[in-house]
């Protein structure tokens, strides 16, 4: 077992790194890649960038990124980034791209992959002469864009160092993991399994408290901002209140991938997952009543239709006495 550094948590960021230009490539610019690759620019530092389609190439050159037309051309630089969907498109994109890259350049890679992809990828980067970094970020959009994003990186330490003027500018605190680049992913997919149970469980509570006539948006104000007072409760209990699915900050097929990464990589070490497993039925029925492409708060859907309705913002639309407990008029009497 790797022995943990004293520097495991750590801020690394500091007004010094945000004036360090860099020449960057960046790879995949989706809600989230864009939104950093915009932070970087406006950091002042060269950044060429790619996307299989056009529009974030050309939104992002109006900024004053540099446009170039083949993935190629943004794998150079001091650094380049990437920030693909999915193991597939990691795998199609990046593969072929090892092979001819200038010798010694640092990979970071954000997105949220397998372990096993992760651990191929480093030692692949390694036999080409390059190094690979992970770097996967927690934030939805918004923070993306804020620069907020908490940033979990596992790598090389010199290669770490190297990057962390960038980091610097795309989020609010970095948390380096360990030399293994896979550590950072078993973090975030550890994470990303927290997320979808903690809103599985505030779908499940408020379908039960509906159907005894309690009101979500009531149910969800007052634990959402009395117990369970963590961004993540306040920001999907408001979705979930509201039900307001749309635009997504964190699509539910998504989070459906990566619950699959996550039990993948707790079968690896033989380590059961029992509240993973409700949690990716959950998804899954989700995905096939065709919520894939909306919020992961539309888990709410799954909840409130397995109690009797898709529809709460009426609290008295199924109101029942708990059996055995006192009529209001029983109460008031006594």
């Amino acid at each position: 077992m790797q022995k943990k550094s004293e520097n495991t948590f750590r801020n690394v960021n500091n007004p010094s790194a945000r004036g360090c230009m860099m020449d960057i490539g960046f790879i995949g610019l989706g809600t989230m890649g864009s939104r950093i690759a915009e932070n970087l620019v406006k950091a002042g530092n060269n950044v060429r960038v790619w996307n299989r389609s056009r529009a974030p190439v050309d939104a992002l050159a109006r900024l004053g990124a540099q446009p170039v037309s083949t993935a190629r051309e943004a794998f150079s630089g001091d650094a380049v980034f990437s920030m693909l969907a999915d193991d597939a498109a990691v795998r199609a994109v990046i593969d072929p791209l090892l092979d001819g890259a200038p010798k010694g350049l640092v990979h970071v890679n954000m997105a949220t992959i397998s372990v096993a992809l992760a651990r191929d990828l480093a030692a692949r980067h390694r036999d080409h002469g390059l190094t690979y970094v992970a770097a996967p970020v927690f934030g939805r959009p918004e923070l993306a864009a804020a620069a907020k994003l908490n940033i979990v990186v596992a790598g090389e330490p010199g290669a770490v160092a190297r990057i962390e003027p960038l980091l610097a500018v795309i989020g609010q605190r970095t948390w380096p993991m360990g030399v293994q680049p896979e550590r950072a992913n078993v973090v975030k997919l550890a994470g990303n399994f927290m997320l979808g149970a903690a809103v599985e469980a505030m779908a499940e509570a408020s379908a039960m408290a509906w159907r005894h006539g309690i009101a979500p948006a009531d149910l969800l104000d007052m634990l959402t901002n009395g117990v369970f007072t963590a961004p993540s409760y306040q920001i999907y209990g408001a979705a979930i209140a509201q039900q307001r699915y749309e635009p997504p900050g964190f699509r539910l097929s998504l989070t459906l991938k990566d619950l699959r990464l996550a039990l993948a990589a707790a079968e690896d070490a033989s380590v059961p997952m029992p509240l993973a497993d409700v949690v990716h039925e959950s998804l899954l029925e989700a995905v096939a009543h065709g919520d894939g492409e909306r919020d992961l708060a539309a888990l709410a859907k799954v909840a409130m239709r397995r109690a009797g309705s898709e529809e709460a913002s009426g609290v008295k639309a199924v109101t029942r006495e708990p059996r055995g407990a006192p009529s209001p008029e029983q109460e008031h009497r006594a």
